[in-house]
């Protein structure tokens, strides 16, 4: 196991250092005609951003002071997801280069126009004919224009010499205004890609409206709103200032019932509990509900449990409440099973009435087989972030039974949220966040 581990990982070294070097190459050996400041600042570029994003990773897995992981972060995982989408941009600028390439020496090889014929002009009263201008042009031509006739001449014979000379040397400089047209388009876009992509991210969520019906609901419930808020991720990145974003949007969506299903936090309760303090303001008539993602066992899932219970939300770790017309059931996160807390849904569910409509609570798309399993009605989730960074979405959607929106498996039906916030880099492309209002409705209305 650990020789495979091993060659992973150095398989991993090979793909990430081949991969910038390629970016070195088109971004900064390509555009310049040869060694020089441009090519040693590229490379420490591209050094310096991986080192602030390995330096950042490392800080707050040892728990550095938070100011420091600050630092390191933001610039850190911004460089995660530019170098991201250069190496993309780049990659397609691989099928435009030989194009462009191919339309500038078509338009270099096209001959240049032919100089209009020069007309000897014949002063007034001077005989007209060949004899006449002959006699005119040999009596009135000096020595020195009869000497520099030839040398005149020589310029033009030589003409094409000198073009085909210019030809020569348009290769090289052909191949550098190709390099440098591709890599400042592939830079511009990546550029523009993560900045809209952050932009998305720090104004904020928008909400999202799905109607649900349940068959077991009943008519008096019909209408009834949750809000399904996951994948917040507050953290080095992401602080007071985003939460209370968040919690703002919420609110405004007037819900009976607010849940928060797992990865609020990337950190302590020491360095983030001030920035989770805004959930407090969390107002809904049933309360709000709280389960953990996996990112909670990775930063104190038993302390931040009592700090949101604190803050006024109800953890359920594999518990169930009964509400007027339905019963809200949540399970713990499978990350938990390596502290022995990891989901019981025999406990949540096992001696429940069937004859009542059930909502799941559970961070993981994947536990909804557990789900079906024992007759749950829907099932709220995260985790997936809708793939977050395309084309990332590809591979969660092979991991996650359903990456985004309403499905149906059997008799049960689940809702996966993209999320409200993001993990690494606060940056989303193609798949926007979202605050989920979940409206139930009754097929008896």
């Amino acid at each position: 196991m650990a020789i495979v581990f091993v060659l992973v990982a150095l398989l991993v070294v090979a793909v990430l250092v081949t991969g910038n070097w390629y970016v070195w190459r088109r971004l900064f050996r390509d555009t310049t005609a040869g060694p020089g400041p441009v090519r040693r600042i590229g490379a420490a570029v591209i050094a310096g951003g991986w080192l602030l994003f390995i330096g950042g990773m490392v800080a707050s897995r040892v728990e550095a002071p938070f100011t420091l992981q600050r630092v390191l972060a933001w610039p850190g995982y911004l460089w995660l997801a530019l170098t991201l989408y250069l190496l993309l941009a780049l990659l397609v600028g691989e099928l435009v280069r030989p194009v462009l390439r191919r339309l500038l020496e078509r338009r270099a090889a096209k001959p240049a126009p032919a100089p209009a014929p020069a007309h000897d002009l014949i002063p007034a009263g001077r005989p007209e004919g060949p004899e006449a201008t002959g006699t005119a042009s040999d009596a009135t031509a000096t020595p020195d224009q009869a000497e520099s006739g030839p040398a005149a001449a020589g310029p033009a014979a030589g003409g094409s010499t000198a073009a085909g000379a210019a030809g020569a040397g348009a290769g090289p400089s052909r191949r550098l205004f190709v390099s440098r047209v591709v890599g400042g388009a592939a830079a511009a876009a990546a550029v523009g890609t993560v900045g809209y992509g952050t932009y998305g991210v720090l104004r904020g969520p928008k909400v999202k409206r799905v109607t649900v019906p349940l068959a077991k609901l009943p008519r008096a419930a019909h209408g009834y709103r949750i809000a399904v808020v996951s994948d917040i991720h507050l953290g080095p990145v992401l602080g007071r200032g985003f939460a209370q974003k968040v919690v703002d949007t919420v609110n405004s969506t007037q819900p009976d019932l607010i849940a928060v299903v797992g990865d609020l936090v990337d950190g302590s309760v020491r360095d983030l509990g001030p920035a989770a303090a805004p959930l407090a303001q969390l107002t809904a008539r049933h309360g709000s509900f709280f389960v953990t993602g996996n990112h909670e066992y990775f930063s104190g899932a038993e302390q931040w449990v009592e700090e949101v219970r604190r803050l006024g939300l109800n953890p359920l770790e594999n518990a169930r409440t009964e509400l007027p017309h339905f019963d809200l059931a949540g399970v713990n996160d499978l990350a938990g099973e390596d502290e022995g807390q990891g989901p019981d849904f025999a406990r949540a569910l096992g001696d429940r009435d069937r004859a009542r409509a059930c909502v799941l609570l559970a961070h993981q798309p994947v536990q909804i087989h557990e789900a079906v399993d024992h007759g749950v009605d829907l099932q709220l989730s995260g985790h997936t972030h809708g793939g977050q960074l395309w084309p990332g979405n590809l591979i969660a959607r092979g991991a996650n039974p359903t990456l985004a929106g309403l499905d149906r498996y059997g008799d049960t039906q689940l809702y996966v949220s993209r999320g409200a916030g993001a993990w690494g880099p606060p940056t989303r492309v193609g798949a926007p966040s979202d605050i989920t209002v979940i409206e139930l409705a009754s097929r008896q209305a």
